[in-house]
């Protein structure tokens, strides 16, 4: 019997998923994909040269058609499924559950791949660095890491998790990027840049894209090690010689209630918690590691401390750099419309982020509220994401049409400064109006002795 599956994904693991494993399979049709979380994926079509088509007797000559999740009970209809794999992340368990019950209810069978079937082989080492929830810090832990190898003589080569957000996949199967013009030239989105931007700035060579068995072939031929920087909570599409999984310390709890989080945690070699120095006590984070230890049952796993230090940055128009006291000048005692790292805010479900923090720590007089300003599809957003009351904007831009109404969102807000806690120059991408200073909330990994010496142990094996 052929089973006709559908593969529930987010322009990302789902692609990949059906390269490495789906598209291989004998008795398995895929009818479709269905997209969620990110904006205009829908209607795209999976292109036929990236199907395997050579290899499973021309299964799918026409690619595959990417349709919205709230289409999903018509088309297990329509294509007389018989079968729906989860391959998207940062879902709730409940949300996981319900999305079960909907597919259980046509009759469907629901079910989750996985890693070990979809992870590829290197003939490189591996680190692999995740997290339980999007928005932890697993892009500035891969960048520590990355410093450190560096320092040890090693070439490193980051592989980020896939955000293949234009129309034409085939355009992005495999993406190299080496310099800042490179961004230019793939038309990255805000979110992608978000990504890139600052493992471009830090000398670190990064390839992205949607087919990763391309990718870390090329790769390999770059690298003494390569790092996985994971995308929200996903796993790793690698198999790792390191795990590290990064958790939120103002997001307890949050690693054993969100997928696929929890499956990263259990396999890790190293946890570490990080936004401690954002406690009120250290003892929180050290109640939480010993939960964790308990919960996954190894009193003897690794867990470190991070902090995650927020410090201001902001140049003149011709790009020198503007004194610390002048930029002190800049925040404190003024109205400050704060701008944060959208994925974050929106299904990471933070309330805020560094440019948030910043804020607070530089003395602005007031966060202004941006929602009566929303412009466009922000309207929506803040509609969806009821968690956001008002004193940040996620910097929502998955396509143009997105990064437009954020430049007018942002132009209509009356503030004295623009404060953008996305880890991106912001100004190289929208004109925040006239009248406006502009403030960048740079952050990076910071561990004391006695972590960066556990760190050090984990990654002894590889270097």
């Amino acid at each position: 019997m052929t089973e006709k599956v559908i593969i529930l994904g987010a322009a990302g693991r789902d692609f990949h998923d059906f390269m490495s494993y789906w598209s291989l399979q004998p008795n398995i049709s895929v009818a479709c994909f269905t997209s969620t979380q990110i904006p205009g994926i829908g209607g795209r079509l999976f292109p036929a040269e990236m199907c395997n088509n050579q290899k499973n007797g021309n299964r799918y000559p026409n690619g595959l058609m990417i349709y919205d999740q709230n289409e999903l009970e018509a088309l297990i209809e329509e294509h007389g499924v018989t079968m729906c794999a989860l391959a998207y992340s940062d879902i709730s368990y409940d949300s996981v559950q319900s999305l079960a019950a909907r597919v259980n209810s046509k009759g469907c069978k629901f079910i989750q791949v996985p890693p070990a079937l979809t992870q590829l082989q290197s003939l490189k080492p591996v680190v692999s660095i995740c997290a339980t929830r999007t928005g932890t810090g697993k892009s500035q832990t891969t960048r520590a890491i990355a410093d450190y190898l560096k320092k040890q003589g090693k070439k490193i080569v980051v592989v980020r998790h896939p955000m293949p957000y234009d129309k034409d996949l085939l355009k992005q199967r495999c993406q190299r990027y080496e310099v800042l013009e490179d961004l230019v030239r793939y038309k990255c989105t805000i979110e992608e840049r978000e990504e890139y931007e600052l493992h471009i700035e830090e000398g670190n060579l990064l390839y992205a894209g949607v087919d990763y068995q391309m990718i870390l072939r090329e790769a390999e031929r770059e690298a003494d090690i390569i790092l996985w920087d994971g995308g929200n909570n996903d796993f790793c599409f690698f198999k790792p010689d390191v795990t590290i999984v990064v958790a939120d310390a103002l997001r307890e709890g949050h690693e054993e209630h969100y997928y696929p989080g929890e499956i990263n945690m259990r396999m890790a070699d190293l946890v570490m918690i990080n936004k401690v120095n954002s406690l009120p006590s250290p003892v929180t984070a050290r109640n939480q590691a010993q939960h964790i230890r308990n919960f996954l049952g190894k009193q003897d796993i690794p867990i470190l401390f991070g902090h995650s230090v927020v410090t201001p940055e902001a140049r003149d128009p011709s790009g020198q750099l503007i004194g610390s006291s002048v930029v002190k000048d800049m925040v404190c005692g003024k109205k400050v419309l704060v701008i944060e790292d959208g994925p974050t805010l929106t299904h990471g479900g933070m309330p805020f982020g560094a440019g948030y923090v910043l804020a607070k720590q530089m003395g602005a007089a007031e966060i202004v509220d941006p929602r009566h300003a929303a412009k466009g599809s922000l309207v929506g957003v803040f509609q969806k994401f009821q968690h956001l009351e008002g004193s940040c904007l996620p910097a929502m831009g998955y396509d143009e049409y997105q990064i437009k109404d954020l430049e007018e969102t942002v132009r209509g807000v009356d503030c004295d400064c623009v404060i953008t806690g996305t880890p991106i120059n912001l100004q190289n991408v929208i004109d925040v109006g006239k009248g406006k200073t502009c403030v960048r909330a740079r952050y990076c990994l910071q561990l004391d002795e006695e972590n960066l010496s556990l760190l050090k142990v984990a990654l002894e094996p590889i270097v």
